[in-house]
């Protein structure tokens, strides 16, 4: 196992990302509550607009888009903890140090791109 590569900026560009994180998962939790009160409304007969898309429809999107949104959230709380633990920047896979290159293109990335490949990740 060898040591980490070293990450200059790491630590501001993770917190970076999280507030980013945070930001879009709140935006969309707000988008989310206003559709529930929306579909509790007794006038939105969204069904029979032929030019607007329908509650469920919209509900559908933006549920997936908060999915995605509190994923990438949780998959930067890992980067964070594995930075406190000293283990980001090597592989979890063979245990090699991942090239700062991968990190600054994947942040979240915990298998070197040989082990990704391998993984088909």
């Amino acid at each position: 196992m060898r040591t980490p590569p070293p990450l200059d900026d790491r630590d501001a560009e993770l917190d970076a990302a999280r507030s980013v994180a945070v930001v879009r998962l709140s935006a969309l939790d707000a988008a989310v509550g206003q559709l529930r009160a929306d579909r509790r409304s007794d006038t939105a007969d969204d069904e029979h607009d032929p030019e607007g898309v329908t509650l469920s429809a919209e509900w559908a999107r933006l549920e997936g888009l908060r999915s995605g949104a509190a994923r990438d959230l949780d998959e930067i709380d890992a980067v964070i903890a594995r930075r406190r633990d000293g283990v980001d920047g090597i592989c979890a896979d063979c245990g090699r140090s991942i090239p700062i290159e991968r990190l600054r293109a994947r942040p979240t990335a915990t298998r070197c791109v040989d082990c990704a490949a391998r993984a088909g990740a």
